[in-house]
């Protein structure tokens, strides 16, 4: 008996030995013991938790069990397409030993490996369509428009337990807004909105872009009404919330030339007995301060995307700016979710991106790429970094500098080089795109701002090894780019071989402050300044440039830096030292923060902009700007 009592006693603690070795080699064991959200009162998600299951994979976990091996044989094998749609290709696979440097950048291993499911869910949807392309419904349903403009919805009444969800099917762009109409009641009157992205494989949660919560009766920190900002990701958990009244507002920041929270927002002396009476319905105290929103009383709020963040107006008033995050991103927005003590009555997103409808594009042939000569050199190549859901900035490129008389007789290519996104539904709306216009190459990574240094190679190779040019440029989709100028200049430069034109900046620092944008750490760049270097929104190298950036590339040599810009000057100035002769060109015409007239570059430029820009060239045969003057 004892022998038997003993052999179980082993046994137990032997199966106890290999549970607890399997919860701590898997990341989410700990997340199925504890709750990640536990220790946070205001837990934003807790509404949502019921209805979204779990995902088992890990990964963290993934990155250790999937080789790089299997990354490149899944993202770059052999695939069923035809020839038309290879030419969207063509940087592709000069890209696959990315994977060998990809921790060198934020994100980087991430990006790729999200890439390859991205991949491999839109090749198993071309071959689907492929499949059944001789039924007439399949192919209607595939030209139905995916990615709507606008959408609303009326009456959602009380929120109840599980609060109001609008999907908001392709993101977020530049100008895309989300106006929530309704009266703050309940108990409190606290709610909150969060802009949610997509879940990721093996996270139970997807990621948190924007938090935004008001508090009407305040928190732990303060008893007067506050809104506080946050972003959540289960990697990171709760990042640095941002309050509104601010308890430091010395630090206030600007967030597109807008205060990360305006100065006229504080405690209303009044309000306490506005409240009880309901006879004042002004939300403006005596001293002038106020708070947006009060309960009982109707507010329209209203949260825009910037191009630095996303801004809260709330009746017609700006009240708040947040700043984007490192992979939080508004092209990663797929919901809306509202919870909490609010009445809501209704809930309009505008703006949003939407792809063209090429059946009914009456000028499709002029828009569509040209052929490029197999065995003629360019004059000039041109890399438009765009994001996959900036269809209409895209748009507006072909419409307006990419009808230049040189990019249409093929002297001078423009290309597009997109990433692939997390969400299917825009991957197939930008694989629709590029085989329809022929412009479009694709990258073997989902888009993160940290990684357009990867793009930057890219340009170099399309210029050098796919299509071989005289000179690359690198600019951006919201930059008008005045083609026959900067063809003219170069001509009158003169300069063919260690090129860099554009607008020179030869004295700059390293952001040190956290809370830049481009902060850079003495790890990233431990110098006190930065070589010359010229501004993204337009410049051009030399071909030996370009060609000096590719074989450093494949030798291993090449240092990536998360700001391209940035990064083209370190390149370049390494060739330096190896003994490449360089010419620095200044064009002063490069504006990098909007349109003065005479431009040969205008940046920051939308849609209508872009259109207005072209119409004024076209009838006055100036390079005069749009808007007010």
């Amino acid at each position: 008996m004892k022998k038997w009592y003993a052999g179980v006693l082993v046994a137990s603690l032997f199966m106890l030995l290999v549970l607890r070795f399997m919860v701590s080699n898997n990341p989410m064991g700990q997340g199925y013991l504890s709750n990640p959200f536990s220790s946070n009162a205001s837990n934003p998600l807790e509404w949502v938790r019921a209805t979204t299951p779990p995902i088992i994979q890990s990964p963290v976990n993934k990155s250790v069990v999937i080789s790089t091996e299997t990354m490149v044989s899944s993202l770059f094998a052999e695939r069923n397409i035809s020839t038309e749609e290879r030419q969207s290709l063509l940087s592709w696979h000069h890209l696959r030993h990315l994977i060998d440097k990809a921790q060198e950048l934020p994100n980087g291993l991430e990006a790729i490996k999200q890439a390859e499911n991205a991949w491999s869910s839109l090749m198993f949807s071309v071959e689907e369509e492929r499949l059944a392309s001789s039924n007439d419904t399949s192919r209607r349903r595939t030209n139905e428009k995916q990615c709507p403009h606008f959408l609303n919805r009326m009456n959602a009444t009380e929120l109840g337990n599980e609060g109001f969800r609008l999907r908001v099917p392709c993101g977020l762009t530049q100008g895309s807004s989300i106006t929530i109409i309704g009266i703050p009641d309940g108990l409190l009157g606290n709610f909150r909105i969060d802009l949610t992205g997509e879940p990721l494989p093996g996270e139970p949660e997807p990621p948190v872009i924007l938090h935004y919560n008001v508090r009407l009766h305040g928190d732990k920190i303060t008893e007067n009404p506050v809104i506080v900002q946050n972003t959540w990701t289960l990697a990171h958990d709760w990042g640095e919330e941002e309050r509104c009244p601010s308890p430091s507002p010395e630090k206030n920041k600007k967030v597109d030339e807008l205060d990360q929270c305006n100065k006229m927002v504080g405690n209303d002396d009044n309000r306490a007995r506005s409240n009880i009476s309901k006879l004042n319905p002004s939300r403006i105290s005596t001293s002038g301060k106020y708070f947006p929103f009060k309960q009982g009383y109707l507010s329209v709020a209203t949260l825009r995307v910037g191009s630095e963040g996303i801004q809260m107006t709330v009746d017609g008033k700006h009240i708040t700016s947040f700043a984007y995050r490192e992979t939080l991103e508004p092209w990663l927005v797929s919901e809306v979710k509202i919870s909490g003590d609010l009445k809501l009555i209704s809930v309009v997103a505008s703006g949003l991106p939407t792809s063209e409808d090429s059946d009914h594009t009456t000028d499709l042939e002029s828009l569509k790429s040209v052929p490029l000569p197999q065995e003629k050199q360019l004059d000039l190549f041109i890399g438009v970094f765009s994001t996959a859901n900036n269809f209409k900035r895209r748009m507006a490129v072909r419409r307006t500098w990419m009808q230049y008389s040189a990019v249409r007789s093929g002297a001078v290519a423009v290309r597009f080089f997109v990433g692939l996104h997390k969400n299917q539904i825009v991957n197939e709306e930008l694989w629709n795109e590029a085989r329809t216009y022929g412009d479009v190459q694709l990258m073997p990574f989902v888009d993160y701002y940290n990684l357009i240094t990867w793009k930057t190679l890219a340009i170099c190779i399309f210029g050098t090894k796919v299509h071989v040019a005289k000179y690359i440029m690198k600019t951006d989709d919201d930059a008008f780019v005045r083609v026959d100028e900067v063809l003219a200049s170069l001509s009158r430069i003169k300069a063919k071989n260690g090129l860099l034109y554009g607008l020179i900046n030869s004295d700059s620092r390293p952001h040190r402050s956290t809370d830049s944008k481009w902060y850079i750490s003495h790890e990233e760049w431990p110098e006190d300044s930065y070589p010359p270097w010229a501004h993204g929104p337009g410049y051009v190298v030399s071909h030996d440039i370009a060609s000096a950036v590719h074989k450093k590339y494949q030798d291993g040599q090449l240092k990536m830096f998360k700001l391209e810009d940035v990064a083209m000057g370190i390149w370049i100035a390494d060739m330096k030292k190896s003994g490449t002769k360089v010419h620095y060109e200044n064009e002063g015409r490069v504006y990098n923060e909007g349109c003065k007239d005479g431009y040969v570059v205008a940046h920051y430029q939308g849609p209508r902009e872009m259109l207005c820009l072209w119409q004024k060239l076209q009838e006055a045969k100036r390079a005069t700007c749009c808007g007010d003057r």
